[in-house]
């Protein structure tokens, strides 16, 4: 942090990573951040910018300062959950951040609202401090009394006191104070779980101890990841706190009261804005916390599981090999010498291979089927009452249900039928033979019900239906059932 803010084009990296990274905007597309600072850049130096004696811009393009800034620690690349890969601001670039804004913007001032804060942080750590439970239940009965006799007082017709605008500025001052410290904290937290995360990873791809051992150790690890650190012990009580949904709805409903108040009129635009945007960093800076938790845990379980130390070794094995073989090559070699390539690997020296991996004994056929014993007993289920329609049993029922009717309505025919016939594959066939003999459209939809086999029933609905009585119509061929395939 103190690097960035000692170098010579520290105005203008400081001014830049404040432009590109807002609370609304914490990380920044790759592509979109180089075409912002080319941009800024040209306008500077488009403007005089750039020269020794006239504020001196870094050389090179966008892509090239944010490499150096990379290097630096200033700026983290990663790849977001969109698989695009963005910047984010380091914990050592939002601190150096927050130390410019606090030198830039209002001085803090010693208030009496810095002082309150000073004393009630003193106050409560001295009662966690004590265990006389005397002496907490003592100061329990007078914060009562002094709770009730206000009360009291505003029941009976008393006013509030009012504060007047100069302390509500200084109060409020005194919270964008305190909050402005929070980003870097949190950033903080999310690096250090990073950092925990890398040496796991490390000491796992070095680790030549059994597989079942190096899961149960790490995967313990990964899972307790925020108590193997300061700073996530710290965010762990810290979220207790704040982490309650309820809490943060409090806080936004808390933000906009103060912001109604007319004293907010005397604050500068920047601050009222930093005060409206204290909850939402609050909760950046909780799910950056989470996600590099959850990402900490995923990367661990992963490289446990496909972790293969005996494979790892056998690699580090043949790299350092071809090292020494190029320690061993280079120094008599030439410039201008000739290599020859590797064409194919070498193959190891086996004197014969199997050349065909089938069976070697003789395709057997299949077994034969077993004979039917004509005195064994036939199955009781009839097997066709699963089977298609039973076209000639639906003809002769549609033809003896119409009677001398000129036309049979196919869904009074149906329900009318016994309930053999009252299959969903018979309704289908009693429609196609309907369609054969020339049915005729209703305007109405039509509601039957049909049974299967097992007694299950379906309702089914389709569009009125009217066919011409089979009496006096032709049998089509397709329908008579002397078809062995319908």
């Amino acid at each position: 942090m103190l690097d960035l803010l000692h170098r010579t084009y520290a105005p203008f990296v400081v001014t830049v990573l404040a432009m590109l990274f807002t609370p609304e905007r914490p990380t920044v597309a790759v592509a979109d951040a180089h075409a912002e600072i080319d941009d800024t850049l040209d306008q500077l130096r488009a403007a005089g910018y750039g020269d020794e004696d006239n504020q001196p811009l870094p050389a090179g393009n966008a892509r090239d300062l944010c490499r150096q800034w990379v290097y630096a620690g200033w700026l983290v690349r990663q790849v977001s959950d969109n698989d695009i890969e963005v910047y984010r601001l380091s914990a050592h670039g939002v601190g150096a951040l927050e130390v410019a804004g606090r030198v830039g913007g209002a001085r803090t001032r010693v208030s009496e609202s810095r002082v309150r804060t000073l004393l009630d942080a003193i106050e409560r750590l001295a009662q966690d401090a004590d265990p006389d439970v005397m002496a907490r239940i003592a100061r329990l009965e007078v914060e009562i009394r002094q709770r009730q006799q206000e009360l009291a007082r505003l029941e009976q017709g008393g006013t509030v006191d009012a504060v007047d605008d100069e302390q509500l500025l200084e109060a409020a001052e005194n919270v964008l104070h305190l909050a402005r410290e929070l980003p870097a904290d949190f950033a903080r937290v999310a690096e250090s779980i990073k950092v925990m995360q890398r040496d796991v990873v490390a000491e796992l791809r070095q680790d030549v101890r059994p597989t079942g051992e190096v899961l149960r150790e790490y995967l313990a690890r990964g899972q307790q990841i925020m108590d193997t650190t300061p700073e996530g012990r710290a965010f762990a009580g810290a979220l207790r706190l704040i982490g309650d949904p309820a809490q943060i709805d409090d806080l936004w409903s808390q933000l906009h009261t103060v912001l109604r108040h007319r004293f907010t009129d005397l604050l500068p635009e920047l601050q009222r804005r930093e005060l409206t945007e204290i909850a939402r960093r609050i909760e950046q800076g909780v799910n950056e916390v989470l996600t590099a938790q959850r990402q900490a845990s995923h990367v661990i379980t992963t490289q446990v599981r496909n972790h293969d130390p005996l494979r790892d070794r056998q690699v580090d094995e043949l790299l350092r090999d071809v090292m020494s073989g190029f320690h061993k090559w280079v120094p008599n070699s030439r410039r201008s010498a000739t290599v020859d390539p590797l064409r194919r690997l070498p193959v190891a020296d086996v004197g014969h291979l199997r050349q065909t991996m089938s069976d070697v004994r003789p395709p057997q056929p299949p077994a034969p089927l077993r004979e039917w014993d004509e005195a064994e007993d036939v199955p009781d289920a009839d097997t066709r009452a699963w089977g298609g329609p039973r076209y000639a049993e639906l003809r002769a029922h549609l033809a003896a249900f119409a009677d001398d009717a000129e036309r049979v309505d196919v869904a009074a025919a149906f329900r009318a039928a016994p309930e053999e016939l009252q299959r969903p594959v018979d309704l289908l066939g009693l429609l196609e033979i309907a369609h054969d003999s020339g049915m005729t459209d209703t305007a109405e939809v039509t509601v039957v019900e049909a049974v299967r086999p097992d007694q299950t029933r379906r309702r089914f609905a389709f569009g009125g239906v009217s066919v011409t009585n089979l009496a006096t119509s032709p049998v089509p061929a397709s329908a008579d059932g002397s078809d062995d395939d319908e």
